[in-house]
């Protein structure tokens, strides 16, 4: 099975045990690597002082038997809260670049996977209730993370279909929606930027597919793009949660390897190819 997750929240913003756990279950699975990637946005700051520190500390913990990074899921319109928050996330090892808000003419931030409701009262009241609209402006914005991030790789790229499913307020097969989103697919792979394949929706049962749905990622796959996968986990038993699923869509679109982060030997942050070969799926799938 897939042996490491970049994408994982713990208790210092919405995740629901601590850091210790997270690790302690990580090892229980047979990682071999962990990345933290707290929320930093509108509406979720960590105590970066506090997560440095604690992550670090792991870092030494377990050190020889399990590689863990220190990143942040950094929101593309948040704004660091003065120097020495900036100083703080410029200490990240990695950074996931998302999209979470959409910013209407008045400066007021539509959240698009917080809850229906609120996702509904702001495309009527900002976007004339054309979500069509309301998803272009959100591609807009998914095109500029790397150029305002500077981002490693982008966190689950369509994520403004998160209540699709429920409200079916777009068709993911029309060209109004998926256009836009190919626009910015395409300009992030000629910056070089890898996509991950989250399985959080999947899961947490929210969504049916993962993110990027299977339309886009074989896109991606046309244009070159690299992915990793990542399991956007909010609680221990799911750190590995939707593994099975993502490595099976991957190769079904096309994909040979996924990407692991980790130490190079002057403390860089570098990729590695992971083969995802027929041998890991029966691995994944229990097939063997």
């Amino acid at each position: 099975m897939l042996s490491g997750n970049f994408h994982t929240h713990t208790v210092f913003c919405d995740g629901e045990n601590t850091a210790r756990e997270m690790a302690e279950k990580a090892m229980e699975l047979g990682f071999t690597h962990l990345g933290f990637s707290g929320h930093m946005d509108s509406e979720i700051r960590m105590d970066l002082a506090a997560y440095n520190a604690e992550i670090g500390r792991l870092q030494d913990l377990y050190r020889g038997r399990m590689e863990i990074l220190r990143g942040v899921e950094l929101d593309l319109l948040y704004t660091p809260q003065g120097d020495e928050e900036a100083a703080l996330l410029r200490q990240m090892e990695y950074l996931i670049g998302s999209v979470h808000y959409v910013e209407a003419g008045d400066g007021t931030l539509i959240a698009v996977d917080d809850s229906a409701e609120r996702l509904t009262k702001g495309c009527e009241r900002y976007f004339d209730g054309d979500y069509y609209r309301l998803a272009r402006a959100y591609y807009e914005l998914e095109a500029e993370v790397y150029d305002r991030l500077h981002c490693t790789f982008a966190g689950h790229f369509d994520l403004i279909t998160r209540f699709n499913d429920d409200l079916h307020f777009l068709d993911e097969s029309d060209p109004r929606y998926y256009k836009p989103a190919l626009e910015a697919m395409e300009y992030l792979v000629s910056e070089g930027v890898p996509f991950e394949i989250n399985c959080g929706a999947v899961n947490r049962g929210r969504k049916a597919e993962l993110y990027p749905n299977r339309f886009l990622l074989g896109k991606l796959k046309e244009m070159g793009g690299e992915i990793l996968i990542n399991s956007d986990a909010h609680h221990k038993d799911l750190l590995n949660g939707g593994f099975e699923t993502a490595v099976r869509t991957a190769l079904d679109s096309g994909f040979t390897h996924t990407n692991f982060l980790e130490h190079s030997a002057d403390g860089k942050t570098v990729f590695r190819q992971v083969p995802l070969d027929a041998e890991l799926q029966m691995h994944c799938t229990g097939a063997l």
